[in-house]
C-alpha cells in the first residue's frame, strides 16, 4: 500500500474496553496501518501484546500513547495527514470521496470510544458514516481500511515475519518463515 494510515483512538472507557482498543491495534495492523495513538490513561499491556504479534507475523508496526487526542489531531493535520473521522452521522462514502481520500500520501482515522467532542468533527477533513446505525468502531475501522485498500490487504506485505498463515478451505494453517534469529 502507498498510503501511510495512521490511527487515533479517543479516549476509552476504562477495562470494559481493553478488548476493543486491542482489536482496534489488531485492525489497523492487519489492514496495512503504520500506526496508532492511544490515549496515556490506556492499559500499557496492550503495547506488549502488539510488539508480540508484530514480532511473530512481521511488519514495523507502532503503538504510541499520547496525552491529548484533539492535540494529535492538530499535529496530524500540520503535518499534512489527511483527517479522516468515521461516524455514524458523517457523510456517505461514496467512489468520489473515498477516490480524494485515496489521493493523500498520509491518512489519519480518527475512531471513538465514549462520545465523541464536537471539536473531532470540526477538526476533520472528512466525517465519514459506516453505516447510518450505532456500531462498533473496530467495524468501522476495518470496513474504511477495506475501501482504501481497494480490497487487496491480502497481497499486503509484512517484513521481518517469523510466522505466517496459509489459506485452506478448510482447517488452519501457519509456517515457520526464516530461522527465529531474524
Amino acid at each position: 500500500m502507498k498510503q501511510e494510515i495512521r490511527v487515533i483512538r479517543l479516549s476509552e472507557r476504562g477495562y470494559r474496553d481493553l478488548r476493543i482498543t486491542t482489536h482496534c491495534c489488531l485492525v489497523t495492523r492487519a489492514f496495512g496501518g503504520k500506526e496508532i495513538f492511544l490515549s496515556e490513561d490506556t492499559d500499557h499491556g496492550i503495547q506488549k501484546t502488539i510488539e508480540r504479534i508484530s514480532h511473530e507475523f512481521g511488519g514495523d508496526f507502532k503503538v504510541t500513547f499520547i496525552p491529548n487526542t484533539i492535540r494529535e489531531i492538530n499535529k496530524q493535520r500540520k503535518e499534512g495527514n489527511v483527517v479522516v473521522h468515521l461516524t455514524m452521522y458523517g457523510e456517505k462514502p461514496d467512489n468520489t470521496t473515498l477516490a480524494k481520500i485515496r489521493k493523500a500520501k498520509k491518512v489519519t482515522i480518527v475512531i471513538g470510544s465514549e462520545k465523541v467532542p464536537m471539536e473531532v468533527y470540526h477538526r476533520a477533513d472528512y466525517n465519514i458514516s459506516i453505516t447510518r446505525q450505532p456500531h462498533s468502531e473496530v467495524a468501522a475501522l476495518a470496513v474504511m481500511m477495506h475501501r482504501l485498500n481497494e480490497g487487496k490487504e491480502e497481497e499486503l506485505i509484512f517484513p521481518h515475519a517469523r510466522k505466517r498463515v496459509i489459506p485452506e478451505k478448510k482447517g488452519k494453517r501457519v509456517e515457520k518463515v526464516g530461522n527465529d534469529e531474524s
